[in-house]
Formats: structure tokens, C-alpha cells, sequence
């Protein structure tokens, strides 16, 4: 081996004493002159690293006219008693270890063949040798390897490899794919394809989630009900003293996030105040509505009474699905969309009639929302049963047009008639009103206003659709609205809907794509967390075994000087130079430990030492390894 240096370097070879210790492989240790300014460190301006291009961090009148319900009586007398390496991701070229305790042939057909491991030379790993393959006439391969002095011989059904293949022997991260990358939002058409909104849509939900509650604020507050405890109010509580009752259940309701104690996931508390639960028949309803799982329905898990607040108490359990707001917040919050209705009605002058994208949705997103909604129904409708709270102060919108229907099966408990035998019995008039409540909310959708769907503004609400919008949503709304001869069916819109359920569709494999590929550039994130928290565990480390020079000699001289490298680097200036892509390759390289060599100097500049990657990874795990040994107890 020969090394051809520079008038400059001393010949000499010589082996510092803070590297002697427990060193097992060849390290070149240079004696040089002091040197200020450390120009073979320093990183060229025209070099650029294969990852620089590694992505940066770049996330109600309604109710009141439509849907009362006359049935709701006051409540009833009597009631109820209530495994891998932290360092995880090797490189392909290094073959899983073999013990002479495990036979090649269990261990191959114990995970799906990987055609890395057979593209690759074996010679790679220390401890398989002579692995060779003869293809017999059937096209199969016979593999044999020696392990601990007895050979195996077993059949290999994997494919040949390919000619030309190689993989890196390093974890690289790719640049987006081009079907991500070139993606433009259609037009007329909401965009969601912002990372920087992902990643804060994400980072608010976890806020919402983690949230809690100070007890001395907020008293009325129990800390537990039932199995359920940390809860927090997800809307203003009514006042203790309040007596006006909700337009929508005709009984008080609140609103909690709270934390199963089972399981300890969030959900959401919907708690009916001074409801007194009669009997237990109406259990069977709520059994049919725990079966519905659908994407756009906020799934019901279980319904308990309870006197944890004070007085008898409904508690209505749902999923929790963080930072969602209703329909009504999203889209009827505006007062100023109603001019146009009572201006009218008034018998104001008329003015200009609103147009799309200057106070009215965008067609796209009104038939977005008609695609989930009915959606909802069918799957509801098929199992048996009805909503009854289609209601845009029960719909839930997350991110941009993600819908979910809210509160299902409140209904079907409140007004249960003991009298009926059968408790499905009325079901198909409350289905047709779904329809009708349907088409009411899509009608207020596509006005942008809850006075459209009252019923003297009826006409001038269809004339506003026939101007600004399709014949099929027209056609689609006024089937909804209009008494029919015979029972109608969420299906029956299908046709309407036609080739626009295909765009929805379309539209979701776009999304998932974009969040793969944002997934994409995560996915090695915990890897070189991993690495960097080890990493920190041994660099300057006080003591050790009552060795204060433990981390400035042997093994822990080398990784101090490789922290150096990654972080302490600087231009000709003097000035730290910070590039991410530097960082994360030379990690990546070392994870992978690469027979690449790299020059550390010292501090003082007197030595500079030449290792290979594969020499830091065995130095960065043995040194680990002591560590845990300590910390077991083993040492």
C-alpha cells in the first residue's frame, strides 16, 4: 500500500497514544505542520453533494326551518342506574449474519426473497463463504453455504439476476417523482397539494389532540366519566342554569375530547344533558350503527349513561377526528352571502346576481361534497338504517373537502317509541327525508346561503343554480326537493352524478400520491435520528467506568473527530459552513459503512488521520455496545 504525499508531510508513521487503545484495524496517522487555515478541509465552492437536492420543509335558520322534528317529546320519569438495531437499514451488500445455529434453508424461506441479497457478492458478508449456484434443467438454482465448517445445500427459487444490476451500497434519497412533481391542480378546482399546508394541517391536529383543560378554569369539567378522562370541551359550554334546548336533538348537548383509559386513544363525547335512558331496546340500533365503518361517517363506538356531571346524562362516543369544523362554520358564516336573498325579499333593488369565484362555490366542490355525502347514505341506507342528521351543523369538513357526517344514531335513541315491536319499522320515511335534507344542503351549498333553502326563496335560489351552475345539478337538486310518486333512492343520483364520481376518484389518487411522495422524504428520518442519538451518547462523554479520558481515546477519539467532520466544518472565510446534504450523506455512508475512506483531522491541526467508513461503523457500534453493556449491568 502506497500513500504519495506532499514535501509537506512528515514520512514519519506514527500512532498517537489517544488511538492505541482497543484499536483492531489499520488507521495513517500524519504528523503536520500546524496549519491556520486547513485547506484540505475546507469544501470547494464548484463541489456540490449528490443529495443538495434533499426537499426542505416547504401542511341556525337551517335547522330551525328544515329540520325539526315534531316527534320529540319531553323526557322520561323513569330511568336507568348508570425489534431491530437502532442503527437500522444496512447495506444491500451486506448479507444477513448466519450462525451455525441457524440452517440457511429456514432462514431463506422465513421472509419474502429480496432480490438484493442475490445480486450481489457474497464475499461482502464475514460469515458466509463459497456460496456458489449451479442452474440445473428446470430452471431452478441449487445455492450451498458453509457455515462453521458444515455445508447446506438448498433449493433457490429466486429469479436470476438481472445483468447490469447494481444497487447502492449506501441509503440515498430520490428526488419526486415526475407524476408528483409536474401535478397542477386542475382548474375550478380546490388546491390541496401544498406541503407546507400537510404539514401544518398535521401539526394542529396533534395540538388539538394533546390538548387539556385546567380544572380550576373550567370546574363543570368532570376529570373522569365513565372509562373516559382528560376531557376538553370542543365547543363553548352552555350555561349551568340554561333551559333553551337545541333546534337540532331538542335536548342540551356538549361537546367533549376525551381519552380512552382502555386503549388510551382520543375520542369524542356528544353528552345529551338530563337525559334519562328508558330501556335497552333501543341498544339494538346503536349495535347496527358500531358496525358502520365508512370513510365519510364518524363511526359511533359505544353509548353509556352516566351522573359524573352532576344530573343523568346521555354520552354519545365517537371517533376523534382533530381540527375538523362543520359545514356550517366552513361555509355559512358569512352574513354578507345572504344580501342577495333579503335584498329580494325586502324588495330592495335587485343588483347583479352573485357569480362562481365571486361569492359562490366552485361547481367541482359542490359535486366533491355531493360524492361523499351520498356516499354516506347508500352505506347507511344499504345497512338498514337512516341519518337523520344531514345537517350542515352535523357535517364535518377536514383539510380542504374531506366530509364526515356527525352524530349518527342520536336520533335513533332520543325519539325510540317503546310502543313499536319493531324498531326498524319507520326507517324508510326517515331515508326519504335523507334525501330531502340532501338536497337541501346541496342547494345551500351551491347559493352559499341558508336563505336560499327557505322555502319563499325557493325560486330565486333555482334561478341562481340554473345561471351559475349545470343542468345536472339543477336536475340533481330539484329531484332531491320534489314529492315523487314512489320511494326514491340514493342510486337514483348516480346517473346524475355520472362521470363526475370519476374526477372525485381521480382526484383522491392525486392526493394520495402527493402524500406518499411526502411520506417518501420522511422515511429515513428516524433512521438518522437513531444514529445521531447514539452518536451524542458516546461523543464527550464525561466518564466513564471511572475513565475521564474515555471519550478522547480509541474508538471515541475517531467518532469525536467524525462529529468534527459533520458539524464543525467551515469555509475559506472561517465562517461555519452549514450544508444538510453534507450531513445527511456522511451519515447515510456511515449507517451503510462503505468502504469509502475519509480524512479526519485533529484539532490542532497536527494529525490527520485516513479511515474507511466501515471503520467508523465498527468503532460507532462496538463503543454503542459498551454502552448498553454498562447500562445492563454487564460491565
Amino acid at each position: 500500500m502506497q500513500f504519495w504525499m506532499s514535501e509537506q508531510i512528515n514520512m514519519n508513521w506514527e500512532v498517537k497514544d489517544n488511538i492505541k487503545r482497543g484499536k483492531k484495524g489499520l488507521f495513517l496517522v500524519f504528523s503536520t505542520t500546524p496549519n491556520p487555515t486547513a485547506n484540505e478541509f475546507i469544501p470547494k465552492g464548484g463541489s456540490t453533494s449528490r443529495l443538495s437536492n434533499v426537499s426542505q420543509s416547504s401542511m341556525s335558520a337551517f335547522s330551525q326551518a328544515l329540520f325539526s322534528h315534531p316527534s320529540m317529546g319531553s323526557p322520561a320519569a323513569a330511568g336507568l342506574a348508570p425489534g431491530m438495531s437502532l442503527s437500522a437499514g444496512s447495506s444491500p451488500l451486506h448479507s444477513p449474519k448466519i450462525t451455525p445455529h441457524t440452517s440457511p434453508a429456514p432462514r431463506r424461506r422465513s421472509h419474502t426473497p429480496n432480490p438484493a441479497n442475490y445480486m450481489v457478492p457474497t464475499s461482502a458478508s464475514a460469515s458466509v463463504a463459497n456460496a456458489v449456484s449451479q442452474p440445473p434443467s428446470t430452471g431452478q438454482v441449487i445455492q450451498k453455504e458453509t457455515v462453521g465448517g458444515t455445508t447446506y445445500f438448498y433449493t433457490d427459487t429466486t429469479p436470476a439476476p438481472l445483468t447490469g444490476m447494481v444497487f447502492p451500497n449506501y441509503h440515498i434519497y430520490h428526488p419526486a417523482a415526475p407524476h408528483v412533481a409536474y401535478m397542477q391542480p386542475k382548474a375550478n378546482a380546490p388546491s390541496f397539494f401544498m406541503a407546507d399546508e400537510l404539514r401544518q394541517e398535521l401539526i394542529n391536529r396533534h395540538l388539538i389532540t394533546m390538548a387539556q383543560v385546567d380544572q380550576a378554569d373550567i370546574p363543570a369539567v368532570p376529570a373522569e366519566v365513565d372509562s373516559y378522562h382528560s376531557l376538553f370541551p370542543l365547543e363553548p359550554l352552555p350555561p349551568p342554569n340554561r333551559i333553551q334546548k337545541t333546534s337540532n336533538f331538542g335536548y342540551i348537548t356538549s361537546c367533549y375530547k376525551a381519552v380512552n383509559s382502555k386503549d388510551d386513544l382520543p375520542y369524542c363525547l356528544r353528552r345529551i344533558h338530563g337525559f334519562r335512558l328508558v330501556n335497552t331496546k333501543c341498544m339494538v340500533l346503536v349495535d347496527m350503527w358500531k358496525k358502520i365503518q365508512h370513510s365519510n361517517i364518524v363511526t359511533l363506538r359505544e353509548v353509556f349513561t352516566t351522573k359524573a356531571f352532576g344530573e343523568h346524562s346521555l354520552v354519545f362516543a365517537y371517533d376523534f377526528h382533530a381540527g375538523g369544523e362543520t359545514m356550517m362554520s366552513r361555509h355559512f358564516n358569512d352574513p354578507s352571502a345572504d344580501a342577495y336573498f333579503t335584498k329580494r325579499k325586502w324588495g330592495q333593488h335587485d343588483g347583479p346576481l352573485p357569480r362562481q369565484h365571486a361569492g359562490l362555490l366552485p361547481e367541482s366542490l359542490i359535486w366533491a361534497y355531493i360524492v361523499q355525502l351520498s356516499s354516506a347514505l347508500r352505506t347507511i341506507h344499504t345497512a338498514g338504517l337512516a341519518c337523520r342528521v344531514m345537517d350542515p351543523t352535523k357535517i364535518l369538513v377536514t383539510g380542504k373537502t374531506r366530509l364526515r357526517v356527525n352524530c349518527v344514531g342520536i336520533f335513533d335513541v332520543l325519539t325510540f317509541d317503546n310502543s313499536q315491536n319493531n324498531p326498524l319499522a319507520l326507517m324508510a320515511q326517515f331515508q326519504q327525508t335523507d334525501l330531502i335534507s340532501l338536497g337541501k344542503v346541496v342547494l345551500a351549498l351551491a347559493c352559499n346561503s341558508l336563505s336560499g333553502i327557505q322555502r319563499e326563496n325557493l325560486q330565486k335560489a333555482m334561478e341562481l343554480v340554473t345561471i351559475n351552475y349545470s343542468s345536472d345539478l339543477k336536475n340533481l337538486i330539484l329531484y332531491l326537493l320534489t314529492d315523487q310518486n314512489r320511494l326514491r333512492s340514493v342510486n337514483d343520483i348516480m346517473p346524475m352524478i355520472g362521470a363526475r364520481f370519476y374526477t372525485q376518484l381521480d382526484a383522491a389518487q392525486m392526493r394520495n400520491d402527493v402524500i406518499e411522495e411526502d411520506l417518501a422524504k420522511e422515511v429515513q428520518n428516524g433512521r438518522l435520528f437513531r444514529l445521531l442519538a447514539k452518536l451524542g451518547t458516546i461523543n464527550e462523554r464525561p466518564e466513564f467506568q471511572k475513565d475521564p479520558t474515555w471519550s478522547e481515546t480509541g474508538d471515541r477519539y475517531l467518532l469525536k473527530l467524525f462529529r468534527d467532520h459533520l458539524f464543525h466544518q467551515v469555509t475559506e472565510a472561517g465562517t461555519p459552513w452549514i450544508d444538510l446534504s453534507h450531513i445527511i450523506s456522511c451519515l447515510n455512508k456511515l449507517d451503510a459503512g462503505v468502504p469509502e475512506k475519509i480524512s479526519l483531522i485533529s484539532r490542532d491541526e497536527k494529525s490527520v488521520l485516513v479511515v474507511t467508513y466501515s471503520d467508523l461503523k465498527r468503532c460507532f457500534e462496538n463503543t454503542f455496545q459498551e454502552l448498553i453493556a454498562a447500562a445492563n449491568g454487564q460491565l
